[in-house]
């Protein structure tokens, strides 16, 4: 009995031994990617989501030996370019890059979504945070968030806030801050970026959100004033702006989005880790995170459980605000 019992237990660990091998062995020899790989946006050329992803691809381009190219799909609530990436077949040639407003908020905001976040994707890899300042004309009265709270304390519904739409981060987030601050405020939907900033920057709504990419240029020429940023630590770059706490309002406001990396639903664990790795890399070159800086972005290296822990987090931060809030998008 004990020498079978020792060729028994021999064996066992052989076999453990063999498949902790074969793992990382099986990963490395996936003949991936054997052709152009394709990333998919909703967003246009030349935005910061664009930007960021056409630097990406030029690195894994060098990387892999086949091309990485953006392709643009902006319009129908971003339902254009992930339709397209849910038909098409699992093998990771063809990628989604979206932020978290779709694949965490857009369900809360719809009865009916032509696409579910989990069940017709894959999460990938992160590719960065970007959070969003309380932005206010240059001569505001308010020298702090605890100011503006007062004055809509004051005034209830008489200080107005712009977004960048009905249900966007902005709308969401406000209504955030309007309940953790017990306020009241007008809201002032926007179809144009630019328009939203110049109207605050010109007094004609009293404040609104704004990202360092959005608003970072009309900072630097005195045309705006940060309040604060909705973040729990102050923006590398922006070090002299203080967190919506430090400002004297509510604690944990958090606004902000991310971006990251998914693939159709059933393409194989092996070719997301390689993709995964891929980008990770190219996220500690010293070019990728300057171009990152020049909007405000911040890298975030996260795997596929990073990332579906976020949107599963998300997912029930936005479901309760948006509940609370009353907002939706059906018509």
């Amino acid at each position: 009995m004990v020498p079978f019992f020792r060729a028994t237990t021999c064996r066992v660990r052989t076999l453990l031994a063999l498949a902790l091998i074969s793992t990382p062995l099986l990963a490395q020899t996936v003949n991936y990617p054997t052709a152009l790989v394709r990333t998919v946006m909703p967003y246009s050329a030349g935005s910061g989501p664009d930007s960021v992803m056409r630097h990406v691809g030029e690195l894994l381009s060098k990387d892999w030996g086949q091309a990485v190219v953006v392709d643009n799909k902006p319009g129908a609530n971003g339902w254009l370019a992930i339709g397209e990436v849910k038909r098409l077949k699992p093998d990771g040639q063809t990628l989604l890059a979206l932020d978290s407003s779709y694949m965490a908020l857009q369900p809360h905001l719809y009865k009916k979504l032509p696409f579910d976040p989990v069940k017709d994707f894959e999460p990938v890899a992160g590719l960065y945070h970007t959070g969003f300042f309380i932005v206010v004309k240059a001569n505001s009265p308010w020298k702090s968030v605890a100011d503006l709270i007062a004055a809509a304390k004051t005034k209830p519904a008489g200080v107005s806030y712009g977004t960048w739409g009905l249900g966007s981060v902005g709308h969401v987030g406000t209504a955030q801050f309007e309940a953790a601050s017990g306020i009241q405020m007008m809201h002032v939907p926007f179809k144009e970026l630019p328009q939203l900033y110049t109207s605050v920057a010109n007094g004609e709504v009293d404040w609104a959100f704004g990202s360092a990419a959005t608003v970072g240029p009309l900072y630097r020429a005195g045309k705006v004033k940060l309040l604060a940023y909705a973040n729990a630590k102050r923006l590398p770059g922006y070090e002299e702006i203080p967190t919506v706490a430090e400002a004297g309002g509510p604690a944990n406001l958090d606004v902000g989005t991310w971006v990251a990396i998914f693939a159709p639903k059933g393409t194989s664990s092996a070719v997301i880790e390689l993709i995964r790795a891929g980008v990770s890399k190219t996220l500690t070159q010293p070019a990728v995170r300057e171009r990152m800086a020049t909007f405000g972005f911040q890298p975030w290296s996260a795997g596929p459980a990073d990332l579906a822990q976020a949107m599963a987090a998300d997912t029930q931060r936005f479901a309760q605000v948006v509940k609370s809030a009353k907002i939706s998008l059906d018509k």
